[in-house]
């Protein structure tokens, strides 16, 4: 959502407060998750489809992904003369980022709300599973950067 903010010169400038809602799993969730009934997954997976819809009904929705499982994930980095050199995986990793969503909203209060029916995902059973949701501000630009 935007908001206008008077800006050095006494003009409204418009201002974004972006959050990301990122869900994390150890080794040993995703391994559950992998146990779960099919009937279990698929309400798992309607109901980020739904929240999704949601969030974009009420004007908030930015972006969205799931992540691919943690044995396929790689480090990348540049080479001295930039070529990239990949390693990974890594079975030391503690913590696997599992997907996310950026919303747009107009207070910190409204996206811990946000996080709050993200974490109530059903689990085996349908029972909440109450997944931790970490949030973060997406800083967008020079500004929220103090630059």
């Amino acid at each position: 959502m935007k908001r206008t903010n008077p800006g050095q010169d006494g003009k409204e400038r418009e201002k974004e407060m972006k959050y990301i809602l990122m869900m994390n799993g150890t080794k040993a969730n995703f391994a559950e998750y992998a146990k779960w009934s099919k009937q279990d997954m698929e309400a798992s997976v309607a109901f980020m489809r739904a929240f999704s819809k949601q969030l974009k009904d009420e004007g908030v929705f930015v972006a969205a992904e799931g992540l691919g499982w943690p044995d396929q994930a790689k480090h990348v980095r540049a080479d001295e003369d930039g070529t990239p050199i990949t390693d990974g995986v890594f079975p030391e990793s503690k913590e696997f980022l599992a997907g996310y969503w950026i919303v747009d909203v107009e207070s910190p209060g409204q996206v811990y709300q946000v996080a709050a029916r993200a974490s109530a995902a059903p689990g085996p059973g349908g029972k909440p599973g109450n997944m931790p949701i970490e949030v973060r501000q997406v800083l967008g630009g020079h500004s929220d950067l103090g630059l």
